[in-house]
């Protein structure tokens, strides 16, 4: 039975005019438990944060909210919690009913690196952030996953372009719904999913990576999709072993041209994908290290 807690308190109901509830007003993360200890809970904390001034309310970690993260990982060690944060109780309008400071739009360096500039923009502070708390299991084929590697088909879905909320796991996730309403083959355990013009940006639950003669390349995401944690782990892993990383616009025709495939999440950590639709991928030797480096074998 999946463990929720909503602001610290066990089984504490949602206020039905809560913005998150509303509209998907916020944003969350789904942190990986090994060994008693959240992994990478610093990258988790400063991507939520600077994910909530994007969207234009203000959240850090508080102490109390550190402690029950570490307490319910020590007594979860193998799991997954996931956390959410929402702008908080809110009217029936789409405006939110708080105060307005201006300041600067703080980015990350994955997100500069996909060309989103720092810009000044209104930002708003909330009274009271809605903070959920959620312990689940890992899906027991994820090991498999990383032993075997995976198959992908081509979503009909494309991704909208909102450079405003590009890179952000913000809670309006309609389109992965719509993405994971179409039911896999058997042999397909995933989606490839592109933009409107084309261009690959992520699995339906990953980031995305190809080999392309000595170049290792990662969609940018400066208008649609989500900037993992795990992706940004991986290029800095990669980056330290000697690899040539590029973040750019991969079309779905260079697909032809790509020796390796494999996708990252924070939960399965790295997984080879040995097929997309009928072109098919050898596993890179070194992605096994990848996962040997950064505590991510399963």
């Amino acid at each position: 039975m999946t463990q929720v807690w909503v602001d610290g308190q066990p089984d504490k109901n949602i206020n039905p005019l809560d913005r998150g509830l509303a509209y998907g007003d916020g944003l969350f993360a789904t942190m990986r438990v090994h060994q008693g200890e959240i992994q990478f809970i610093n990258a988790h904390f400063e991507r939520l944060t600077q994910g909530a001034y994007r969207l234009g309310f203000k959240w850090q970690p508080s102490s109390a909210l550190t402690l029950q993260l570490k307490t319910l990982a020590k007594a979860n060690p193998n799991a997954c919690i996931k956390l959410l944060l929402t702008r908080g109780v809110g009217g029936r309008g789409y405006g939110a009913a708080v105060v307005r400071h201006n300041s600067a739009v703080i980015l990350d360096s994955a997100q500069r690196n996909h060309g989103l500039a720092e810009s000044s923009s209104l930002a708003s502070m909330p009274l009271n952030v809605t903070e959920i708390v959620s312990v689940h299991a890992i899906p027991t084929h994820y090991q498999q996953w990383q032993q075997q590697g995976i198959r992908i088909a081509l979503s009909d879905v494309r991704l909208g372009r909102q450079p405003k909320l590009a890179g952000i796991k913000h809670c309006n996730r309609l389109e992965q719904v719509l993405i994971k309403s179409v039911d896999l083959a058997e042999s397909v355990q995933d989606w490839l999913v592109l933009d409107s013009d084309d261009n690959v940006i992520e699995s339906s639950m990953a980031n995305i990576f190809f080999v392309v003669e000595k170049a290792i390349i990662t969609p940018r995401i400066s208008f649609a999709g989500v900037a993992g944690m795990m992706r940004e782990q991986v290029i800095h892993q990669l980056l330290a072993m000697g690899y040539s990383v590029q973040i750019t616009d991969f079309h779905y025709s260079m697909l032809a041209d790509a020796k390796h495939v494999f996708i990252t999440n924070s939960l399965f950590g790295l997984v080879d994908v040995v097929a997309i639709a009928d072109r098919r991928f050898s596993r890179a030797s070194w992605t096994s290290r990848i996962r040997e480096h950064l505590s991510l074998t399963l």
